[in-house]
């Protein structure tokens, strides 16, 4: 009996060893037959993550970043430990000791699901698996992909560190809110560094990685708090905290930047604007969407932060006068219902929700609003950001007279004489306040509202080509659009510099006689009589004269006598356009262009010529810290490093740049464009540096521009609507666009200056009558004399010359009188005892020109 039960036990235990046998065959099978063609595990030690590219200001400020995942790679050194444990007490309590894979830990889990029918499907992953399935396979849940983990678990454990494993999860892991990594959750849900964490928000963030999405601390917050306390248990059975500490922890409240406990990392920045966007644009376009917005870049900008903060208000006050001006209340077109404006909470929740395009917040002092309430003459407001008061806030009649509501059938109403006449309850609205009292209370609120018309500001330092300020339009928020670098438009008379400098290099000097007189070119469109925009002609003038008083006439007569081949030369040498179309009207500006180029071409002419190629950044970085990108190569000096350079000698700055066009051509230019501003076109500019520029109104003001320079900073502006129309009488570039020059230079020079422009050597100075071109004594004294610098031949090249670009004659004429302009406007007083300019009608023969100013 004995024997046969221990034959029959032996038999068993024959079959038992050859089952395990098959099974460890089959499972070393199946092992060896997917461990073929597996990722290599090597790449891990080349891991470089996707992180966040930043841009700087030049003080070293951070001013925005971008990224497609924000993550911010932190070194396991420099990670603190609460952190390490939290996550490896969380996440695999046996992450130092096992191989790569927890067989305990895997029993346990199919235990647990066995006994709870499937209900309890724990994972069993460690620490090292889940680096293998974030980096090197896909996320599926199958077993295929699980036997794929476990191979190169184990073959990474004998490869790398348990301290490198773990450096690649905490920087690789997704933790919600497109947070990457620890270092970037830290900032998100608490806007601290990892070193500023308490034990729970470290807790917190270790509670994550199983499900981000449904552990948000507003949305879900008990369920939140309750994973968190789970990680303090467990930190505390770790004997990583002491019971008291996991106690205090357990107990305190589940603080975070989503509750509004603290400030969004994102409100330390500065709003985004038109400068790093764009900023963004091109080095998409050199670098490629995925380095920048993975690669970790350091981008050194170009931007003054004040410049920028100046150029922004200088063309928001200018657009916001013209849009007020047109006396049409458009509002932002949102109304918020009325079961949500019962208590503020309510209110104060749907005005968050409104979006920025509708109700910018980028607007210095400007608030979003709601109406809560209208009186007989006034309106009662809630504000985003702006506490209740006793007597809340009120919008009183007074303010709303300067508009009227368009109606139903698209005709204007009558003017506003009360709030409720532009606004009901439950409009969003804008508002700035106005007035305040003693004590800093704000006693009244104007409603504002973003204009139609656009418009954008660029100024550039005219010898590196650093861009230092760069406004778009009104507002980022309600319109990415960059109408500096995106918006093509007719410069009209702002490119008439460039024909101006095609003749003083064909020999013409800046006292050539050229005929003012009227002009017919018969055209396969039909007949194109250009006029000057005073619809006078004044005969034989000056060149000179014809820039300072922006003449159409005579720019079309120069640039057929000098050849619109030559023209289009200079304008693509210049790198206006690219090409330039080789029409007469094109002398007039109307191809059309960008701010951008203009801006660039007429900081050679400032410079003294030499080209300069505009940036909106100093230097990037890679994530090693090493230059990949440094603007202005082409500037050296070769005595920065030298340490014994003699005492009192600064170092010598060597350029190679291009030279344009000859220098005192150059200088020429400056000179002509400094007379424009003294008594021309751009006469309303005031500063207290020597300034030149040249101003430009399209037909029709379509466009209205003025592009100006100091001997350091060239700076333009220009308005007009975006889908073109006309701006309306009354608006030239002398008008709209001086103003905001005016605005801005006045900050600008104070931190940046300005001298006499520098006169190049090997001309001389000759002077004449600015009114005949007479050439006077050297003694000569008085308003009509005028100094000329002139290249050695220039004067008798072009002496007795009278240039009519081969059209007909107009002798009979008179010349420009002394104290003469060529504004021939009619000035009325309106109803609201305002000044108005009103300019004679365009005729049809001139509307095919590019510019009248």
């Amino acid at each position: 009996m004995i024997r046969f039960i221990l034959s029959s036990l032996g038999g068993v235990f024959s079959w038992i060893v050859t089952a395990l046998f098959f099974v460890a065959l089959t499972i070393g099978g199946i092992f060896y037959m997917y461990s073929r063609n597996l990722p290599s595990h090597e790449q891990l030690a080349q891991y470089t993550p996707k992180t966040i590219s930043r841009i700087y200001s030049g003080e070293g400020r951070l001013i925005d970043e971008f990224a497609q995942e924000r993550r911010i790679f932190v070194p396991i050194q420099d990670i603190p430990d609460i952190v390490k444990e939290a996550f490896v007490s969380a996440e695999d309590q046996n992450f130092y000791i096992h191989k790569g894979y927890d067989a305990q830990g895997m029993v346990a889990a199919l235990y647990a699901a066995v006994k709870s029918g499937g209900r309890d499907m724990r994972g069993a992953s460690t620490i090292t698996q889940q680096v293998m399935k974030n980096f090197l396979l896909d996320g599926s849940r199958s077993a295929e992909r699980k036997i794929k983990e476990l191979i190169l678990a184990s073959r990474v454990e004998q490869a790398l560190s348990k301290d490198r494993i773990l450096e690649l999860y905490l920087n690789e892991i997704f933790l919600g809110q497109n947070s990457y990594g620890v270092a970037a959750a830290a900032q998100t849900y608490f806007n601290k560094p990892l070193t500023a964490l308490t034990i729970s928000e470290a807790a917190y963030l270790a509670a994550l990685p199983k499900k981000p999405a449904e552990l948000h601390p507003v949305r879900n917050y008990e369920e939140a708090r309750l994973r968190r306390n789970y990680v303090l248990r467990r930190l505390f059975e770790d004997g990583h905290i002491t019971k008291a500490q996991m106690e205090t922890e357990q107990a305190t409240e589940l603080r975070s930047v989503q509750r509004g406990d603290y400030e969004t990392f994102r409100q330390a920045l500065p709003p985004r604007d038109y400068f790093t966007d764009e900023i963004r644009r091109q080095l998409s376009k050199s670098f490629g969407q995925d380095e920048f917005f993975g690669g970790g870049l350091t981008i050194r900008a170009t931007v003054d932060p004040k410049l920028q903060r100046q150029a922004a208000k200088a063309l928001q006050e200018a657009l916001e006068k013209y849009d007020r001006g047109q006396g049409v209340w458009r509002g932002t077109g949102v109304r918020i219902a009325a079961d949500k404006l019962g208590d503020a909470a309510g209110w104060r929740a749907a005005l968050a929700a409104v979006p920025t395009d509708k109700a910018p917040r980028d607007v210095e002092g400007w608030h979003v609003a709601v109406v809560l309430e209208l009186t007989d003459k006034e309106a009662r407001i809630g504000i985003e950001g702006v506490d209740e008061d006793a007597d809340g806030h009120w919008i009183p009649a007074n303010d709303v007279t300067w508009a009227r509501k368009r109606l139903a059938d698209g005709k204007l109403g009558p003017r506003a004489k009360r709030a409720s006449d532009l606004v009901d309850v439950g409009d969003v609205v804008l508002v700035r306040a106005v007035t305040k009292d003693e004590d800093g209370s704000f006693l009244r609120w104007s409603l504002r509202q973003v204009p139609v018309v656009g418009g954008a500001f660029v100024a550039m330092d005219v010898h590196t080509g650093r861009v230092l300020a760069m406004q778009g339009g009104f507002s980022y928020q309600a319109s990415v659009f960059n109408r500096a670098t995106q918006a093509m438009r007719q410069p009209g008379s702002n490119f008439k510099p460039f024909v101006y400098a095609a003749a003083l290099d064909s020999g013409f000097s800046p006292e050539t006689i050229v005929v003012d007189a009227p002009i017919e070119v018969d055209t396969p469109q039909g007949l194109w009589r250009p006029k000057n925009a005073s619809n006078k002609y004044y005969g034989p003038t000056p060149l000179r004269t014809g820039l300072e008083q922006s003449r159409n006439l005579m720019t079309v007569r120069i640039a057929q006598e000098v050849g619109m081949d030559v023209v289009a030369g200079y304008a693509e040498r210049f790198g206006v356009y690219d090409p330039m179309g080789q029409f007469l009207a094109n002398s007039l500006g109307s191809q059309e262009t960008t701010m951008y180029k203009l801006i660039s071409a007429y900081a050679m002419f400032a410079n003294g010529g030499q080209r300069v190629e505009p940036t909106l950044v100093d230097r990037v970085q890679d994530r090693w810290g090493r230059t990949i990108y440094r603007h202005d190569a082409t500037t050296t000096c070769p005595d920065c490093g030298n340490p014994d350079l003699s005492a009192g000698l600064g170092p010598r700055v060597r350029s190679d740049r291009e030279q344009v066009i000859n220098a005192i051509t150059a200088y020429q230019m400056i000179s002509l464009m400094e007379g424009a501003v003294k008594r021309g076109t751009g006469t309303g500019v005031n500063l207290p540096v020597p300034v030149a520029g040249k101003t430009g109104t399209t037909n029709d003001a379509k466009d209205v521009w003025f592009t100006g320079f100091t001997s350091n900073i060239v700076a333009s502006c220009y308005m007009g609507y975006d889908q073109p129309r006309t701006l309306g009488p009354g608006a030239y570039g002398g008008t709209l666009c001086v103003p905001v020059f005016n605005e801005f230079m006045q900050e600008a020079v104070k931190d940046y200056g300005g001298a006499a422009f520098k006169v190049p050597p090997g001309g001389y100075w000759q002077k004449y009558n600015r009114f005949t071109g007479e050439k006077l004594p050297d003694d000569a004294t008085g308003d009509f004399v005028q100094a000329e610098y002139l290249r050695e031949g220039q004067e008798m090249r072009s002496l007795g010359q009278i240039v009519d670009g081969g059209f007909a004659m107009g002798e009979n004429l008179p010349l420009f009188a002394q104290g003469e302009t060529d504004t021939d406007t009619t000035a009325v007083t309106t109803s609201t005892g305002e000044q108005r300019v009103i300019p004679k009608k365009a005729t049809f023969g001139s509307l095919s020109a590019g510019g009248l100013y």
